[in-house]
């Protein structure tokens, strides 16, 4: 009976030392990844700022820069909290990059269009307002949003993908 309180004793001190040991590091991980938080907060807040300063045309593209730094400055916060921890994150990361590869092929079209439209949002070789046709739709834009130009024709909405129209010859009557 001795015996078993002796290997409980011993387990149960492992344990606590091993707890002990590992705490620090846990608080330090976690402290940092609190710092993370707030600094993605505050550039939550810049940028939120600064999109009321910037022209109506580009305000979208200020507020998707700011959300993806947000997102950055989380995951950094994340990686390097783990890591502080003692985890192994070198795994973790080549994960993300291979996750990553692997989203990029099955969102092609979705990110091309994404693309497409910041590059049309960034550049403005037509705006809100402007007739144009494009791939045989004739119409006035009313909208430019990540994914589509929106026209308007003859009482009928017509969606273009960006990457049409940014890709196709486009004429601003």
């Amino acid at each position: 009976m001795d015996e078993q309180f002796d290997y409980v004793d011993q387990v149960l001190s492992n344990l606590f030392e091993a707890v002990g040991q590992a705490l620090p590091g846990v608080i330090a991980g976690l402290a940092i990844f609190a710092v993370f938080l707030v600094a993605a907060s505050m550039v939550r807040r810049v940028f939120g700022r600064l999109t009321q300063r910037i022209d109506e045309q580009k305000r979208t593209l200020a507020e998707l820069g700011g959300q993806t730094l947000r997102y950055v400055i989380v995951a950094v916060g994340l990686i390097t909290g783990l890591g502080t921890m003692g985890i192994d994150v070198s795994a973790l990361i080549a994960g993300l990059g291979l996750t990553g590869f692997a989203l990029s092929f099955a969102f092609r079209d979705a990110l091309s269009n994404l693309l497409a439209g910041v590059l049309i949002i960034l550049y403005q070789p037509f705006k809100t307002g402007d007739t144009i046709t494009v791939s045989g739709h004739t119409g006035t834009i009313t909208g430019i949003n990540f994914r589509y130009t929106v026209l308007e024709s003859e009482g009928k909405t017509v969606l273009v993908p960006n990457k049409t129209t940014f890709g196709t010859v486009i004429v601003v009557e």
